[in-house]
Parts: C-alpha cells; sequence; structure tokens
C-alpha cells in the first residue's frame, strides 16, 4: 500500500465539506476528489499522489482558477447591466467596464492554464525522479528470491520486500556492535519458572487391557505420528484394551518407511507405560489371521470426527471392541478432544509425550553431534539435553568437546515452507501464474479432496487468507521478523524443515542477510548423515532435538506440529530460560502490508509489540493441546 493511500485511510470522508462564503464552489462544479484505492501500486511515489491528475482529479490551482472564473463571469453578464433612464454616459462608463471585465477574465483564464501546465509539468518530472529511485532501491527477493549486485558489491533485491530488505539490511550494518534487546533471548522468567513438569507422577491403578486389542496405523510426518501415538495411549486406557505398538503409515508426501522401533526406543516405551495400560509388540497368534475389514473391525478418519470426545469411544468404539476383540484405527490422527477429558487421562497423554517417548540412540548420537557442533563444541551442555539425547551422549558430547570454548548462542528458526504446506494453504507467495499451476498440479496429486472442495465451494481469496494470518510466512517476512526484534548480523541461526519452496534462491534473503545461517546439512558430514538419507521421519528428529535445544526458537507457523511440540517441550523442561517467538500472523500480515511505505524504526515497533504480546505466561486455554500449551493442572505444577 502506498503512503498516498495510507494517509487517505487515516483521514474522514464526508459527502461535502464546507467551503467559506468567499470561494464557495457551484454546485454545478463537482470537484469532490474520489478515496484512493487501499491497493495502491509501488511504483507510486511514497510522497506524492501524481495519480491525482492520472485520475482526472482537480489541483488545488484548479478550484481557485474554476472558482474565480464562474464568479467573474457572473459578476460581467447582462444581468449586471443597468436600469433604463440612466444617462448614456452612464452607459459608456458600463461598457468601457464590461471590456475591462473580459479582458480581466481572459487573462485570469490564460494565467490558469499557464499554472496548471507548469504544475502538471512539475508532477510528471518528480514522478519520473521516484521511479527511478524507486527502482535502485525498492525490491525485495522475489519468487526465484534474486540478489543482484552492483559494481560497487552493494546488493539489490528484486520483488515484493525488496524496500524493507534493503532497510533491514542497512540496520543490520549499522547495529552490529549494539546491544541487542534485553528480553530477545529470555521468557518473563519468574511467572515462568513457577511452572515445574510434574505429569510423571500416577494416582491409580494398571489397566489390565482386558476389553481386546487396540492397533493404531498413524499417518503424517514424525510429529503428527508423535501426536497419534499419544492419543492411542488414552484410548486405550479409556477403553480398557491392550495397546499394540503402533505402526507408521507410509506417505506419498514424507516417502519414509521408518516404523516406531526405528525412531523411538520400543522396550522404554513399553515398559515406561506399564503402570498406565498394557502393550504388546504385536497381535496374539489367534487374532492375526482375522480379515480385520471383512469383520468390521477397521475404523478410518472418516469415521471418527477430529476431536471427538471420550463418550465417543465409549458409544461407538467399545462395542465393536468386545465383539471383535480387535479395532484397528487406520490413518489415526488428531481424534482424540483435548477438553473435556478426564483429568487422569489428560495427564497420561503428558505423561506419554514428555516421558515415554525417547529417540533411538543412533538419533540421540547424531542429536548430541549436531548440538556439540552448533555451541562451537563447547563443553557445557544445554538445560535439555539430557531430555533429547540421553545421559550417554551427554558424556560423550562432553568427553570430546574443548572446555576452554565458550558455548555460541544460536537461534533456532523453524521454515514450514515446504511444498505440501505452501500447496495446502491455498494462499499465494509471488510466484504469479507458474506458481498457481505448479502448487495445483501438486494439490490434484497430494491433496485431492481439497482440489474437489474447490469445485464445490466459494474458498477465502488468497488476499483474504493472508489477511487473516493463515498463510505461512515467507523466508523473506521472517528475516525480516527477526530483523525488526533485534537479532544482529552475527547471530546464528539454524534453520529447520525439509526441502523449502523454491530452494536457495528463496533463502537468498535468509543468507544474505545472516551469514552465519546453517543447516543439519551443512553441520554433519555425508557419513554422519547417510544413515539418515531417504527417512524423512528421523531426519526430523534431528531437527526436532536442534531446534528444542536452541537457546531461542523462533516459529513461522504456530499450526505447525513440529513448532508445537518443540514448544511445548521447551516449556516443560525448560524451566522458564527457554524463549520461544510465535509471531501473530494476523498482526504482521497488517505490519508487512505497508512494507512499501513504512520506515523501519516503526517496522520494528510494531513488529517487537506484536511478538512480546504473545511472550505471556499463561496456563493452557480451554481446548487448546497439552502438547504446545503444557502450563495446566494435569501437566505441569505450579509452585505457589
Amino acid at each position: 500500500m502506498s503512503l498516498t493511500s495510507n494517509n487517505f485511510a487515516n483521514l474522514p470522508f464526508e459527502s461535502k465539506q464546507e467551503q467559506p462564503e468567499s470561494i464557495r464552489i457551484p454546485d454545478r462544479l463537482d470537484l469532490r476528489s474520489s478515496p484512493r484505492s487501499r491497493q495502491g501500486s509501488p511504483s507510486h511515489s511514497p510522497r506524492l499522489g501524481p495519480s491525482r491528475f492520472m485520475n482526472g482529479e482537480k489541483s488545488g490551482a484548479s478550484f481557485v482558477g474554476a472558482e474565480l472564473l464562474g464568479r467573474l463571469w457572473d459578476w460581467g453578464s447582462p444581468k449586471r447591466q443597468p436600469k433604463k433612464g440612466k444617462r448614456k454616459g452612464g452607459k459608456f462608463w458600463y461598457q468601457k467596464k464590461r471590456v475591462k471585465g473580459l479582458v480581466l477574465v481572459i487573462a485570469l483564464v490564460g494565467l490558469f492554464f499557464v499554472v496548471n501546465w507548469f504544475m502538471l509539468l512539475r508532477l510528471q518530472d518528480h514522478r519520473v525522479g521516484t521511479k527511478k529511485e524507486s527502482s535502485r532501491n525498492a525490491s525485495s527477493v522475489s519468487i526465484q528470491g534474486k540478489v543482484k549486485k552492483t559494481s560497487k558489491g552493494k546488493k539489490h533485491y528484486n520483488g515484493t520486500y525488496g524496500r524493507m530488505l534493503a532497510l533491514a539490511a542497512h540496520a543490520l550494518a549499522e547495529g552490529q556492535n549494539k546491544r541487542e534487546p534485553k528480553d530477545l533471548w529470555q521468557e518473563p522468567v519468574v511467572p515462568a519458572s513457577a511452572w515445574r513438569s510434574c505429569a510423571d507422577h500416577r494416582d491409580w491403578e494398571p489397566n489390565e487391557g482386558k476389553n481386546g486389542y487396540l492397533m493404531v496405523t498413524a499417518n503424517g510426518g514424525m510429529n503428527q505420528q508423535r501426536v497419534a501415538v499419544c492419543n492411542a495411549v488414552v484410548v486405550a486406557r479409556l477403553l480398557n484394551a491392550t495397546l499394540v505398538v503402533p505402526k507408521f503409515m507410509y506417505s506419498s508426501v514424507w516417502k519414509d518407511v521408518s516404523q516406531f522401533s526405528d525412531i523411538y526406543q520400543e522396550e522404554h516405551f513399553i515398559n515406561y507405560l506399564t503402570p498406565d495400560i498394557r502393550i504388546v509388540k504385536e497381535l496374539p497368534e489367534e487374532l492375526r489371521s482375522l480379515d480385520l475389514e471383512a469383520i468390521g473391525s477397521v475404523i478410518t478418519d472418516v469415521d471418527i470426527m477430529k476431536e471427538a470426545k471420550p463418550s465417543f469411544y465409549l458409544k461407538n468404539i467399545l462395542p465393536i471392541l468386545l465383539q471383535k476383540r480387535v479395532v484397528h484405527f487406520v490413518g489415526f490422527g488428531n481424534r482424540l478432544a483435548f477438553d473435556p477429558i478426564p483429568f487422569q487421562l489428560q495427564r497420561l497423554r503428558c505423561r506419554c509425550n514428555f516421558h515415554a517417548l525417547k529417540f533411538v540412540p543412533k538419533i540421540q548420537e547424531a542429536g548430541a553431534l549436531l548440538l556439540e557442533k552448533l555451541r562451537g563444541h563447547a563443553a557445557q551442555p544445554g538445560v535439555l539435553d539430557p531430555y533429547l539425547v540421553g545421559s550417554h551422549a551427554v558424556s560423550t558430547m562432553i568427553a570430546r568437546s574443548n572446555r576452554a570454548v565458550k558455548a555460541s548462542r544460536y537461534l533456532a528458526l523453524h521454515l514450514r515452507f515446504e511444498i505440501d504446506m505452501v500447496a495446502h494453504s491455498l494462499c499465494e507467495f509471488g510466484g504469479g501464474e507458474e506458481e498457481r499451476q505448479e502448487l495445483e498440479a501438486y494439490r490434484q496429486i497430494h491433496f485431492p479432496a481439497l482440489t474437489e472442495l474447490k469445485k464445490t465451494e466459494k474458498l477465502p481469496s488468497p488476499t483474504d487468507l493472508r489477511s487473516e494470518g493463515l498463510c505461512p510466512l515467507t523466508p523473506e517476512e521472517s528475516v525480516l521478523m527477526l530483523a525488526a526484534l533485534g537479532f544482529n548480523r552475527k547471530t546464528h541461526v539454524y534453520v529447520a524443515g525439509a526441502q523449502i519452496y523454491g530452494g536457495k534462491k528463496r533463502l537468498a534473503a535468509l543468507t544474505t542477510l545472516y551469514p552465519n545461517l546453517v543447516t543439519k546439512e551443512n553441520l554433519l558430514s555425508p557419513n554422519e548423515l547417510e544413515p539418515f538419507m531417504n527417512f524423512s521421519s528421523q531426519l526430523a528428529a534431528l531437527d526436532f532435538i536442534a531446534c528444542t535445544a536452541s537457546d531461542a526458537f523462533a516459529m513461522t507457523d504456530s499450526g505447525s506440529q513440529l513448532s508445537s511440540l518443540v514448544s511445548g517441550y521447551r516449556i516443560y523442561y525448560g524451566g522458564g530460560k527457554m524463549p520461544t517467538i510465535r509471531p501473530n500472523k494476523r498482526r504482521l500480515a497488517d505490519i508487512f502490508l505497508k512494507n512499501n511505505t513504512i520506515e523501519w524504526k516503526v517496522f520494528e515497533q510494531r513488529v517487537r509489540k506484536a511478538v512480546r504480546q504473545t511472550k505471556h505466561v499463561q496456563s493452557r486455554p480451554k481446548g487448546r493441546s497439552v502438547y504446545r500449551y503444557p502450563r495446566c493442572k494435569e501437566c505441569m505444577c505450579l509452585i505457589s
């Protein structure tokens, strides 16, 4: 939005403004200007509105000239002729006066056109100069993320956020030696540290699982599967069923054949939850030969509403379990409500997520090596390291470290900007028709239900989705947020995520403004990464470790399962010392909308205010995820 349209937006529009009597415009001249569109062209000058001429609107000189012309014409018209009976001398005097009036009118008309011509010429010249200046200074990294360099080595950005990226680069260059904001790497420590983890406390007898066997095949990536496992544990306890170790469904998106025991320690999972439910590795032999689909024991996500209440399972699933002795949930995911649910069942869900699920030694060792390199081989382990990589991996890390080196502080950024997220969002990201066709083709293959829905329903436009904060932040928007918050150019940034849509070119803004940017692929050698290649869930586990253990964690999409699980884990074990940046995307969308006119200082203030408001320490809102908001009586205890 251009500054001109922004200024108009702040002015009250009235149907007609009162003019002073001396220059009142005749009713036949409707010269009121119409309000400018809120979608101002970026090419317009931020200070001038030359389009007032382009749109046929009159300048201030036009108003005065038209008013004077009208009044003088009326004054010199025949209506003001003297009455009959006046002497001939008076008639001669009147005719002489009339000639003088006409001459004056002609002179004023000439002056009017000269002034108008001069003003138009000046505005057009200024407009050309402004466009040239804009072409030099404005434009962000486009869908290809192009960065141009002049002969002197200065970087010029092309695209939507170019002006802001240039301002951000200038601010980072000037502020390299400035102190960062005090709260940048901190949570509100006192209220946050009042909560401590206590989901491991039990207050019930073991469940013997006498009503039958519950099988679960979870869909999605590693984080969706983790949520499904926790829900399955709770449903097994609710139905007094024996849980078979969950299996993971092969996804055409993730293309990973990993199973539970490839990611999590199976024996620890079974043993830790033994006081809660009975868990076995497979069905008894007499039940393995059953055709579960034929006997009606297969339950899909279509059969279970999202966030179904416990009463649904007791009414609809328990009778099948009792009759068939086994129930198989296929594609099981987010199918258990957070509220209302009995206290102990909610605590069991937290206990499973924060205590029962530990990564296998292979992942822990690689995760410990990743953390060691991120911290510059320092000896001091992080607060969450023992929970993430285990005591053995921590000991190995300390033994290999250089004790004289001070640990490097790093920020982890989860860029949820993979093609599946981009396509499913239905948003647009600056790539034009080529991008729209590419994402639509992806939807038809991977999200056919969404494609069909678009044919029958009128869905919100990309503009509406963005204004409501429903679009993932682009890499350009993410780097602008970090720069505005005060992270300096020397900040070590770890970027988590799979293949970013647009590839390295799309990351150009991030790598240019923050040269100390790394990924797991940069830090680990090909030999160290080789055991995890082609296993996206195991690679996601490494990202989970790096993000959770970071000194500060920034998410770009609060609806992402990884961001939710990481932020919750940091709350549960962090003791109020693990800050998380949760952007309010609706407010940020409104700020980014003014990227062509807003000054950097104002941008900084507005972004910091929008993010600080999300740092308030609060207990879990009703109905929200306990994985993301574990500050509740079921998961954590509040120290008075």
